[in-house]
């Protein structure tokens, strides 16, 4: 499984780094990963 970081979701999706986290954090974002500080995100992950 490829992953991107919250950045490259956040200009993927066209919504903001932070928006991203939250999604994250409240687990909307399936298969999503805390690793260290960052979240790391499915490549072919759908925007929520």
């Amino acid at each position: 499984m490829t992953f991107i970081s919250a950045k490259e979701a956040a200009v993927k999706w066209g919504i903001s780094q932070r928006r991203v986290s939250t999604l994250c954090a409240e687990k909307r974002i399936h298969n999503a990963e805390m690793v260290g500080n960052v979240w790391i995100i499915p490549a072919d992950a759908e925007k929520p």
